[in-house]
């Protein structure tokens, strides 16, 4: 399994689509956080505070880890190699988690570089160091959970298509619609009886929740089950090929 994970980790450095994911996910969140005289950006805020970048980022995953996941099994079907692959002597499950865990890494290597604006605010502050750590730790965790749960819908996506546009577009309107669809239906005023239950089925809910500095274990449980269902489907899909031949 070890093997895989480090193939596919490779695999994705070694691509210029790699790189390109991970510098816009940077440029974006800069350019809106720094230079941009919008609504997010940090100076004009006033505020030793990286709220405004916690509220962005998910947004900017949205794009970024459907680019990171689309190739996972679809690039695999499409040359043919998927066949290579599940006849080794790995399971389903480990083939899914090598790729997933691979996956997750690349998302940390894009979050790694922010810590400088963490460094950033805790200089501009006044005065310095006037930040809010708790409340900044639990977004970074939300904020992993978030893209570890999008990686899980994406690899699923992927599992199902050997077009990795198809898969892109695909992953990108699930994790969409997982992160504000039910958001958006719990607005409606016929749902106004239910608006509460409907929010706590969406991840932006949970993950406003975790922004806040508590980690609550219903929110971690929330992430661990969207990342099981998903994980589950991807293996249903697999074994789906074996039962057609």
């Amino acid at each position: 399994m070890f093997t895989l994970y480090r193939k596919e980790i490779f695999s994705f450095l070694n691509s210029l689509i790699g790189y390109v994911a991970i510098v816009v996910f940077l440029v974006l969140n800069g350019l809106f956080l720094w230079v941009f005289p919008a609504g997010f950006n940090i100076i004009d805020f006033g505020y030793a505070s990286l709220d405004n970048f916690f509220v962005l980022a998910p947004f900017v995953f949205l794009f970024l880890v459907p680019a990171i996941t689309m190739r996972s099994f679809a690039d695999e079907k499409r040359l043919g190699t998927i066949e290579i692959l599940i006849t080794k002597p790995i399971t389903d499950f480990q083939i899914i988690l090598a790729k997933y865990l691979a996956g997750v890494t690349l998302v940390v290597f894009s979050l790694l570089p922010t810590l400088v604006y963490v460094i950033s605010v805790y200089q501009l502050g006044l005065p310095k160091g006037n930040l809010d750590f708790g409340g900044l730790w639990g977004s970074y965790i939300g904020l992993l959970l978030l893209a570890s749960a999008f990686t899980a819908i994406g690899l699923f996506v992927s599992s199902i298509t050997d077009n990795q546009i198809v898969a892109f577009i695909s992953g990108l309107v699930i994790c969409g619609f997982a992160f504000i669809g039910f958001e958006l239906i719990a607005d409606m005023t016929i749902f106004s009886k239910v608006s509460l239950f409907i929010r706590s089925l969406g991840i932006q809910e949970h993950y406003n929740s975790l922004s806040r500095g508590v980690i609550d274990t219903r929110d971690v449980i929330y992430f661990i089950s969207i990342i099981a269902i998903f994980f589950l489907l991807a293996k249903i899909s697999l074994e789906s090929r074996k039962w057609e031949k």
